[in-house]
């Protein structure tokens, strides 16, 4: 198991050797969103250089908006994800993160964008998952039956997830404290070995 943190331009200015003095083994990065138009994140560039140079394992998401529904809006966003991380490695997943679509009559189509965007990644050559929490995403946003086949990040803290059975990145904290970062972040861990399967399979970059 390797344990790991999240992070976005929120965490400013980030010592990313102290980070990894302290025991961290990857760090998973916000790459840019669709929920306050379509960007990228400020800090990504420079997050991804900084824990290459250290020698940590990258992995990085997207943050879906609210209109992130169907077909088509799924593989649009997938575009737009491309573009902000082409020509990168990662050792470990790029994730679509979907935890804003806040109607829950709307699970059939934010399911669709969420298989739509994975599948354009695969096609693409990369080794994709998806990040909600345990309830109010996989059980209240997303139908969890059309997603079988794909790799899961689950946030749930307090405990392990108990909706999702099968997952191989856990967020178990969102109040972490980690030396070179100020304020709280996201704590996780990974059950898989994310960079031998991604080197082996030539994904992400490799």
């Amino acid at each position: 198991m390797l344990t790991g943190i999240d992070i976005s331009h929120w965490q400013g200015n980030v010592d990313f050797n102290k980070v990894k003095k302290s025991g961290i083994d990857f760090v998973i990065i916000k790459a840019g969103g669709s929920d306050n138009g379509f960007y990228e994140d400020i800090k990504f560039k420079s997050y991804y250089k900084q824990a290459k140079d250290v020698g940590l394992y990258v992995g990085c998401y997207y943050f879906a908006g609210p209109k992130f529904l169907g077909d088509l809006s799924g593989e649009a966003d997938a575009k737009r994800f491309l573009k902000i991380i082409g020509g990168l490695k990662f050792e470990f997943p790029v994730y679509i993160d979907v935890e804003l679509t806040s109607i829950p009559t709307d699970k059939f189509k934010t399911t669709s964008a969420t298989i739509s965007f994975c599948r354009y990644m695969e096609y693409n050559k990369y080794y994709c998952g998806i990040y909600a929490s345990d309830i109010s995403g996989f059980r209240d946003m997303l139908d969890l039956s059309r997603l079988d086949r794909f790799d899961k990040w689950v946030a749930r803290y307090g405990s392990s997830p108990k909706y999702v059975k099968s997952y191989g990145m856990y967020q178990f904290s969102n109040s972490g404290f980690i030396n070179g970062i100020h304020g709280k972040v996201d704590l996780d861990c990974a059950y898989k070995n994310y960079p031998h399967i991604i080197k082996l399979n030539h994904l992400n970059g490799y």
